[in-house]
């Protein structure tokens, strides 16, 4: 289990939460929570907290006598038999409960063999999903998926990318040079998410924040139509405060 250091929250929450997961797989017929805080190092109430969102997602269960032992997402996780299949359901029951929660469609997204690829996401018909009416493969430039998977790349690999995939005016508020693309993204801090302001889609707002497990490069989004957009800021800091579940998933 490895997470990729980065100083955000969801990132320290889901290093203490393996932590405190990984402690109940050791005590294989449980441990009960006062040993839990004196193995973790964790303050009661951290401890509660962490202990709740990992129950809500699975990976650790209540035993009759209190102790907590490892749920069942952890055992499917942990198998070596249909892996990523588990992997995918538990990141779409993550995502479900994220686009309620924020009230928008939710992605996620990586960065594969130097190209942008959104590989689930949640939507409704109450938070309708972005019509993808340029390939995101092609517009990384324009959307928030795109910029935050780039801000994660070094400077020779934006350049590397965008060389590739030239920068295309899809609207008039989109970025189409080179130079000032990169220096937005080398001037992006890893703790603000980044915001696409109908720069892909006229009438719809984005934003998108880091999710890295290991060497992957990854990210979650959101979109909402532009009437929504005074609602922007708010849902991306609540995508980014809940992200941790989806980092664990990935570390896992």
């Amino acid at each position: 289990m490895a997470l990729k250091h980065e100083p955000t929250a969801p990132y320290h929450s889901a290093q203490e939460a393996l932590r405190v997961l990984e402690t109940v797989a050791r005590h294989t017929t449980g441990v009960t929570d006062t040993a839990l805080a004196r193995d973790t190092g964790l303050a009661p109430e951290r401890l509660t907290t962490l202990l709740r969102m990992l129950r809500r997602e699975g990976y650790v269960a209540q035993a009759a006598d209190g102790a907590y032992v490892t749920g069942d997402a952890f055992a499917r996780l942990t198998s070596a038999r249909h892996r990523e299949e588990a992997l995918r359901e538990q990141l779409q029951h993550t995502l479900d409960r994220l686009r309620d929660s924020v009230g928008a469609a939710v992605y996620l997204s990586r960065y594969v063999d130097g190209e942008v690829k959104v590989t689930q996401y949640a939507d409704s018909p109450a938070t309708p999903k972005v019509n993808e009416w340029v390939d995101f493969r092609y517009s990384a430039h324009a959307t928030a998926v795109g910029k935050s998977l780039l801000t994660q790349l070094d400077h020779n690999g934006r350049r590397d990318h965008l060389a590739r995939h030239k920068p295309a005016r899809l609207t008039s508020r989109t970025i189409t040079s080179d130079k000032l693309l990169l220096s937005r993204l080398a001037a992006q801090p890893p703790t603000v998410p980044v915001l696409d302001l109908q720069e892909y889609a006229v009438g719809t707002v984005c934003a998108a924040v880091p999710i890295t497990a290991g060497s992957t490069v990854g990210c979650l989004a959101l979109s909402l139509p532009l009437e929504h957009a005074h609602r922007l800021r708010q849902a991306a800091d609540t995508l980014n405060r809940n992200a941790a579940p989806v980092l664990l998933s990935l570390a896992i």
